[in-house]
């Protein structure tokens, strides 16, 4: 028996080891009802898989499997799931307060968070807004490089250069930057905003760097550069919209090029800060600081949902002798204390252990072992950063199929279009991770 520890039958009862007397039967007749889920329909054809309990890097059904999670819940649980550091965190700031407004009030776990996102980011970047989520802080990110650019009074640069392949966010703005194909555009044509894309960059992060790679990125910044408020891009690693990894040189060029056209620089590391990629931050792998810095997902561990938007002092005081006076937004749960106090203990966690030596292991295991998959029929390509493995096929699996065929091998996995992808917990050990790639080998080779 594979180490799912705990097997029902697919399609069994649910039998709650957790809240035994629950009845998850009506329970999940009212969730297809009435709940929507993200990117699916109401009521849609494959109901959801229901979660009693999260311990370490196991998810335990309601039926009593125990499913290896190799997603890391949207890449935030760098930790696992109900870690001794983390819980502690949270009932130590329960103690005092859960939430505060942070309108003219403040508090010691604000305070904290923001001295380590100060002393953690390049330099130039010193001003920070905590905020919900990340697709909020992309959107605190533009209007702050549109507010900049009305200070130095200059309203005409309002728009955003953004790259192809890219995701930021579901919001109105947020989506205006992503991918015009790919994301959301159609369904939403005449009210988000119009963008300028360029070409997702095609050269490959572990290739020779090819100057070609940047000629149509960099003439579109010389045409736009009136117009153009900021670039904004997901460094080196491109997350939701093809999970791409280009060349570190591509976002020096980018940032050189911003330089000499008076455009902002905006850095989406939402999905790659803390981390992920093997540098904390992305950015770090081109030695480049951007002008604006939006951070999420793992910030708080996976335990809450917060965000942070980091600017220069130049940005801030420009913005603040501008005609509002201050910056354009203000969420009611703007620095919540409890989020911020996890935020302070994931940030700790992380950097008290050997967190590199952990991602460096992930990704020489994963490059071995994913490595399998290139010589099937239906594998376009694999590539592997950081804690980040991704198998792309040559055309969609029916995506159904594959999480079902997961779940009772034992593993939690999200496939969409032709990416089959990995982001699991730093704490995975290796067997864990071998049970998730062989099973991504052995589900493809089904395919």
């Amino acid at each position: 028996m594979r180490p799912t520890e705990t097997v029902a039958p697919s399609g069994a009862t649910p039998r709650d080891p957790v809240s035994p007397g629950r009845d998850w039967a009506q329970d999940l007749a009212f969730d297809r009802a009435h709940l929507w889920h993200p990117y699916a329909p109401i009521g849609g054809s494959a109901p959801p898989w229901p979660v009693v309990a999260a311990d370490g890097v196991r998810l335990v059904l309601a039926d009593g499997r125990r499913l290896i999670d190799g997603m890391s819940s949207w890449w935030a649980a760098i930790h696992g799931y109900n870690h001794p550091a983390l819980n502690r965190a949270a009932r130590g700031q329960l103690r005092s307060m859960a939430h505060v407004m942070f309108g003219g009030l403040t508090h010691g776990p604000a305070i904290d968070l923001g001295r380590r996102l100060v002393d953690l980011t390049p330099a130039p970047l010193e001003k920070v807004f905590l905020c919900d989520s990340g697709s909020v802080a992309v959107e605190v990110a533009i209007k702050m490089a549109l507010q900049y650019w009305q200070g130095r009074g200059r309203p005409a640069k309002r728009r955003l250069l953004a790259l192809r392949g890219g995701y930021h966010g579901d919001t109105l703005g947020a989506m205006s930057v992503c991918d015009p194909v790919t994301g959301m555009h159609r369904s939403f044509a005449g009210v988000v905003p119009t963008q300028i894309f360029a070409p997702r960059p095609a050269c490959r992060f572990d290739e020779p760097w090819e100057p070609a790679a940047i000629s149509e990125c960099a003439r579109l910044i010389t045409a736009h550069q009136d117009e153009l408020a900021a670039v904004i891009l997901e460094p080196i690693a491109q997350g939701a919209g093809g999970m791409w990894f280009y060349h570190p040189e591509y976002l020096r060029a980018v940032r050189a090029l911003c330089d000499a056209h008076d455009v902002l620089l905006i850095a989406d590391e939402i999905a790659t800060g803390f981390g992920r990629t093997g540098r904390l931050f992305a950015s770090d792998h081109a030695g480049v600081a951007p002008d604006i810095l939006c951070l999420g997902k793992a910030l708080t561990g996976g335990y809450m949902s917060l965000a942070a938007t980091l600017a220069t002092t130049e940005i801030a005081d420009t913005i603040t002798r501008g005609e509002a006076g201050c910056l354009m937004h203000g969420p009611t749960f703007m620095a919540n204390p409890l989020a911020c106090a996890l935020a302070v203990a994931s940030i700790d966690l992380l950097l008290s252990g050997d967190w590199q030596a952990r991602v460096r292991g992930i990704e020489e295991q994963m490059r071995r072992e994913l490595d399998a998959c290139r010589g099937l029929p239906v594998v376009r390509d694999v590539r592997v950063l950081g804690a980040i493995g991704v198998v792309e096929t040559r055309s969609p699996i029916d995506p159904e199929w594959l999480m079902a065929r997961f779940v009772e091998a034992g593993v939690w996995l999200r496939p969409f279009g032709r990416l089959v992808y990995l982001m699991p917990p730093y704490v995975i050990r290796p067997r864990d991770l071998s049970i998730l790639t062989g099973e991504i080998r052995a589900a493809l080779s089904e395919a």
